[in-house]
């Protein structure tokens, strides 16, 4: 007979026990209905009822007492169910926490006036079925010769452009077209990937962000089989990584990209800080010219006491035949994360493109086809992102906490000082080291000097007295992603975790002229000569958490790839 019984049924069938045994009695069954009942909505209680199902197994309730003898649980699993629900089955969503701020941001209440969002992993999202990008997978059910797809799978397209329409189109599969023969004849056509793939270390160190992960899930042997199964099926020809810990690289990461046919070139964060960035390429198509490691951190400066880095190489195609000697330089980087803090962010940024200056500027003053890559810690058309699209900033009266967007607290309000970095660190406002900056003033006087009317001038760089609050740059840059979905403006994201999900990842480009609208102000000193062909499509906030958010089962970071495919034009 089962013990299962109400409180009076216990005190007649058992007079003589105690009110203190009777009562513990009670507890144990309230705990092991609790138990019960979280291990039946559990993944592992799931996954033996679909394996059962596929085989024509019967399931009854899960009550050791209640099964019939073929289907009764063992024992042993009754006595170990505390520590399976606490491991490994069941996903927790903790109702208290130490402060609001530790609070997931997909349950608090958005400011737009969008409802609130808490999915727990078996919940999936009501889609309409012509919705390309909606792709909550629904409950997996088991058919005859059929496999399960796995939870936490993200489905994305491959969105390119035709040059005839200059049209986007949609392709169902996640891999690049395959160009006309002819035009891989005469064009030279890479890939690039930006991918930030969570140093382990960063991810202990900040578990609070990923409360709504399964643990098992977040270690990294789980997790590195996962990213590099991502990086062999989307097969980029150059890869930027980000948060790269240096004794993974070394002992797994390296030897594996290496085994795919890429060269490795990896900076490691300054201090004691274990990761950074790589920059990876398949030595079949390119051939290595120069390799450039950039530390921000500066010893004898106040404003860079901290250890991010960036890294810019210079590539040659090997088989584009047209310009033998053409060259693309490629940067990586990842800027500071505090979001009140944009005087660093920006002078890091100012930083590396004074390098990216110095590697692709040419010998006629021009600069070679540019692709810059991160995780810039900025959201789209913040004013660090405008910087870098537009090439100016005035950042007079620019409070310092809305420089990179992220900041919607009052804290930062104090205003960038100017100049925002001091004159020791040898990079003017123009984003350029200054000896080569003087090197170039004097290029220019002696050819205005020469020839007084060059027809091709604005071929050449030209440097202009400005402001001291305007920032400029010379790259003409577009960014790969749109970071709205075409259909329904909502918001692309590149990174999930409980905390937030927005855009921080991107991949510019330095657009053909065609490929880029007119902009006000001087000519640019160079066309980029890159055509974006087609990218790997985002996904929006909702979609990740239809499947618990990042990093899941199938996706082992808390940033997504991103992939854009270019055409090196003449």
């Amino acid at each position: 007979m089962s013990p299962l019984r109400g409180r009076r049924g216990e005190q007649r069938r058992y007079p003589m026990l105690s009110r203190r045994v009777q009562r513990l009695g009670r507890d144990w069954v309230c705990h092991w209905n609790v138990a019960q009942r979280l291990f039946r909505d559990g993944q592992a209680f799931q996954h033996m009822k679909r394996a059962a199902s596929c085989f024509g197994a019967c399931y009854s309730p899960l009550n050791p007492w209640d099964c019939p003898g073929s289907c009764r649980l063992p024992l042993l699993w009754s006595t170990q169910l505390p520590s399976l629900v606490q491991n490994s089955s069941i996903h927790l969503c903790p109702a208290t926490m130490k402060a609001e701020g530790d609070e997931p941001c997909v349950k608090r209440r958005r400011h737009s006036g969008d409802q609130d969002i808490c999915h727990s992993p078996n919940e999936k999202l009501c889609t309409s079925p012509s919705d390309e990008t909606s792709w909550s997978p629904p409950q997996p059910q088991c058919k005859e010769g059929s496999t399960p797809e796995p939870r936490g799978v993200v489905k994305r397209h491959w969105e390119y452009f035709c040059p005839q329409s200059k049209k986007m189109k949609v392709l169902e599969e996640d891999k690049p077209i395959n160009q006309d023969h002819q035009d891989t004849l005469e064009k030279f056509d890479f890939t690039v990937m930006s991918y930030n793939i969570l140093s382990q270390d960063l991810l202990e160190d900040n578990s609070h962000l990923y409360r709504h992960c399964q643990r098992h899930v977040l270690a990294w042997n789980y997790r590195f089989p996962n990213i590099l199964a991502d990086i062999k099926r989307l097969d980029a020809d150059v890869l930027c990584l980000q948060e790269v810990q240096e004794d993974h690289y070394r002992i797994e990461i390296k030897p594996s990209l290496e085994a795919l046919g890429y060269h490795c070139e990896y900076k490691m964060r300054t201090g004691r800080k274990p990761d950074g960035c790589t920059i990876c390429f398949k030595a079949s198509k390119f051939h290595l010219l120069s390799s450039n490691p950039v530390e921000f951190f500066r010893r004898n400066i106040p404003l860079l006491d901290r250890d991010n880095v960036g890294l810019v190489v210079l590539l040659q195609p090997l088989f584009s035949c047209k310009a033998p000697s053409a060259a693309i330089c490629v940067a990586n980087t990842h800027l500071l994360y505090n979001p009140r803090r944009g005087d660093i962010k920006l002078t890091q940024l100012a930083m590396l493109l004074a390098e990216i200056t110095s590697v692709a500027m040419q010998e006629d003053g021009r600069f070679c086809p540019l692709v810059i890559c991160g995780d810039f810690n900025s959201v789209p058309h913040s004013p660090l992102y405008n910087f870098l699209r537009e090439g100016k900033l005035n950042y007079e009266g620019l409070p310092i906490g809305k420089v990179s967007g992220q900041e919607q607290s009052p804290r930062g309000n104090r205003i960038l000082t100017i100049p925002i970095w001091p004159q020791s660190l040898g990079i003017s406002q123009d984003c350029m080291y200054e000896e080569q900056q003087k090197q170039l003033e004097k290029e220019r006087e002696r050819k205005e000097t020469k020839e007084a009317s060059l027809e091709n001038s604005e071929e050449v760089v030209t440097v202009a007295k400005r402001s001291p609050t305007y920032l400029h740059h010379s790259f003409p840059l577009s960014s790969a992603y749109t970071h709205y979905l075409p259909d329904s403006g909502t918001p692309e994201v590149t990174t999930c975790h409980s905390r937030s999900a927005v855009t921080v990842d991107y991949i510019f480009y330095s657009a053909a002229k065609e490929n880029r609208a007119a902009e006000p102000g001087a000519e640019h000193p160079f066309d980029g000569h890159l055509n974006l062909l087609g990218r790997l499509s985002l996904v929006t906030e909702k979609d990740l958490w239809a499947v618990n958010g990042l990093p899941n089962e199938t996706i082992s970071s808390d940033h997504l790839p991103l992939l854009a495919k270019f055409r090196l034009e003449e």
